[in-house]
């Protein structure tokens, strides 16, 4: 109701402007003709013409009519230069912030609920940076006065930082024009004042913010490089230390732009996600996915039966499709692209030198204009008693550990309740083994919604998987049977295993690369800036080295940043892009996610509806008995505008790149509504789900009005 008013009173305001013709009293010629008179009313008044002229600046400015240039000519042609300027500059001020409210008040809500995405750049930019953005406009006067209100009250900048930033930043302008006003007589049209000139002088007034910021960057970036000496030549364009995701892509983009690129590698090629994540985990996952459908053949209208299969065999399979995959981020292969590919450990000598111990015996040292630190994770040891005795593995230890065996452990404890915990677990309780699975929060998948968490612990027990949450790890007990003993509310409990497999979270390698050395925060993972470069403007980090995110995904998309901007920073560069970021969690069913859940949005206290659509109703799930899970859709409050979403069901993965498409190009469900989906397939269940959102939002009084029409046009 407020904002009714006050934008009625303001359409009243600008309408009785425009009927009357007010703007005929704001011209040049009215001006001059009436300057005497106005010059004798003010000897007579003073205090109230001083008073009137205030408050009549103030409303002009506020309103955004035209007429401030000619008002600040009187200003001086009445008052002088002094009481003319100092007038103007606190009225305009003022006139321009109530517009500014205005705008902020009447229009700010509804642009970022229906832009926010688009616009969160500009925000972020304008919470860093607003006082430079507004000083630079109000110091040029070819940007409209009214206009920079207005589109300034759309940002989250500061009122007050608008108000003294908007006071100095015209200050200089209304010198100018009040000072022309002082010589009314020779000005002919506003031009005389506004002269090329004048605006190009303004111009470069404009720039001075920028250019004392620009200055104080320069000055700090002399300060970090200040115990230094830079060589004068370099032999590389680019070093990267690390041929995980983000090291291959940084290296392959530096090649494909005929950069000089070394890329150095203490381990295997692939990295993490090759050797020990991504691939190997799947394909486990894949063959544990079979056997529950041998198992569990039946629902499917066949003879159900126990599987029957050798564990060596499997591993064997799992380090087949490793090898088939690794090619791909091959020496030759890279070596063929053009990167210089060494094996060895690497360590920054200095911000421009790399010192390399080959795996040859020899030590390389190159100088090079930028480095990119892609060395990625490895996985967390807890310091638990009695640990380092009972033989544990990790998620990167397992594979070649269990290669060896000829039959998989009986009796395997999972320690930890995330992602890999829940994908091993799973997996190795559907091949056959005991499988306990610990985890010291009260569910799984702590950071998605309970829901889902509920969804993974049935699917988790099905699998015959025996879920202890809420359980802390106490200790390893190792004797003629290995234990772990757990603790839950003071109790104590001991799980005997064959195997136990770490899976309690990753941590950023940052210790051997002479970082500490260097000044470089190594404590979680490497501090990068926007544009993922270090305290030192010519090193970079990208991957689960610089965070926030350790998917290989993520890596690869942070390594374009990376390299692009250590490699053209000069001439441009570019921030990295973290607003839509998938993830999925590979259960069966699998967890997919991108965008705020309701958990984090109620954190956050953002508002949103949620919308979900069961995968029970969809046809093609009830074909393929694929029938847990649902779609879940967070939406702005009113509109089809996507938060974020989550899947839990078959296929979720696949199911989910709609979204993230969607939410990258800020379409909304509308649109995934009107898209045709091919009929039966798991990827309609998104079509339903933008259709029960527009269901609940029917409406209802155009309805009654149309059944209304359908009962006339019956007779």
């Amino acid at each position: 109701m407020k904002r009714i008013i006050l934008a009625t009173l303001l359409a009243l305001a600008l309408a009785a402007w425009f009927i009357f013709d007010l703007g005929q009293y704001l011209t040049l010629d009215t001006l001059k003709a009436q300057r005497d008179a106005m010059l004798g009313f003010y000897g007579a008044n003073p205090a109230l013409v001083l008073a009137l002229f205030f408050l009549v600046y103030v409303l002009l400015t506020a309103l955004s009519v035209p007429g401030a240039a000619i008002m600040t000519l009187a200003a001086g042609a009445i008052f002088g230069v002094a009481t003319g300027t100092l007038l103007v500059s606190f009225a305009s001020s003022i006139g321009a912030t109530l517009a500014f409210l205005a705008s902020r008040f009447l229009l700010r809500d509804w642009v970022q609920a229906r832009f926010g995405a688009r616009l969160k750049g500009i925000n972020e930019g304008m919470e860093r940076d607003g006082a430079f953005y507004l000083f630079s406009l109000r110091l040029v006067p070819v940007f409209p006065f009214f206009a920079v209100n207005l589109l300034m009250g759309l940002t989250p900048i500061r009122t007050w930082t608008y108000y003294w930033v908007s006071q100095v930043g015209m200050l200089l302008g209304t010198v100018v024009y009040v000072n022309a006003g002082t010589q009314l007589a020779r000005i002919e049209s506003l031009s005389d004042i506004a002269s090329p000139g004048l605006l190009a002088s303004f111009a470069a007034l404009g720039l001075l913010p920028w250019l004392g910021k620009w200055i104080m960057g320069l000055i700090q970036r002399r300060k970090v490089y200040a115990r230094w000496n830079r060589p004068r030549r370099f032999d590389r364009n680019m070093v990267v230390i690390g041929a995980g995701a983000a090291g291959l892509v940084s290296s392959y983009i530096a090649a494909t732009v005929r950069a000089k690129v070394t890329l150095v590698e203490a381990g295997k090629m692939g990295g993490d996600c090759l050797n020990y994540g991504c691939v190997p985990s799947k394909a486990l996952i894949t063959s544990a996915k079979v056997a529950e459908q041998i198992r569990h053949a039946d629902a499917y209208g066949l003879q159900g039966t126990e599987p029957q299969f050798s564990f060596r065999a499997v591993m064997q399979r799992v380090h087949a499709i490793i090898a088939a995959i690794e090619p791909h981020d091959s020496v030759e292969r890279y070596t063929g692209l053009g990167v210089d590919v060494v094996k060895g450990y690497a360590k920054i000598v200095d911000p421009w030198t790399v010192e390399i111990a080959r795996d040859d015996g020899e030590i390389q040292r190159l100088t090079t204009r930028s480095i990119v630190i892609a060395a990625g994770a490895a996985p967390i040891v807890p310091d638990l008693p009695g640990l380092d005795q009972s033989g544990y593995v990790t998620s990167d230890t397992m594979w070649e550990r269990f290669a060896e065996m000829d039959e998989m452990p009986r009796r395997i404890v999972v320690l930890g309740g995330g992602p890999i915990g829940c994908e091993l677990a799973q997996a190795f309780a559907r091949l056959g083994a005991e499988v306990t699975q610990v985890d010291r929060g009260e569910r799984l998948l702590s950071r998605e919604d309970a829901d889902v968490s509920a969804l993974v612990l049935a699917s988790q027990q099905a699998a015959g998987v025996t879920v202890l949450s809420g359980h802390d790890a106490l200790r390893v007990e190792s004797g003629d049977e290995k234990r772990l003993v757990v603790g839950n509310n003071g109790a104590e409990h001991a799980v005997p295993f064959d195997a136990l497999i770490l899976a309690v979270g990753r941590k950023a390698r940052l210790t051997g690369y002479g970082l500490e050395a260097l000044g470089i925060d190594t404590e979680r993972t490497v501090p990068t800036d926007d544009y993922l470069a270090t305290i030192y403007p010519n090193i970079y980090a990208a991957g689960d080295v610089a965070g926030p995110y350790q998917f290989t995904h993520v890596a690869s998309h942070q390594a374009w940043y990376a390299s692009v901007n250590a490699l053209f920073g000069e001439v441009r560069r570019f921030k990295a892009d973290y607003r839509v970021i998938p993830w999925t969690t590979f259960v069966d069913p699998e967890v997919a996610r991108v965008g705020l859940n309701e958990q984090e949005a109620a954190e956050q206290g953002v508002a949103h509806e949620v919308t979900t659509y069961p995968l029970h109703e969809l046809d093609r799930a009830i074909a393929e008995s694929a029938t847990t899970g649902f779609v879940k859709v967070l939406t702005a409050p009113g509109k089809d505008t996507i938060l974020g979403v989550t899947i839990v069901g078959e296929h979720a993965g696949e199911l989910l790149a709609e979204y993230v498409l969607a939410m990258k190009h800020g379409l909304g469900l509308n649109k995934i509504l009107g898209t045709i989906h091919t009929y039966p397939t798991m990827a309609e269940a998104n079509k339903f789900a933008a259709g029960e959102w527009k269901k609940a939002r029917k409406p209802e009084r155009l309805l009654a009005l149309v059944e209304r029409y359908h009962a006339w046009r019956r007779g």
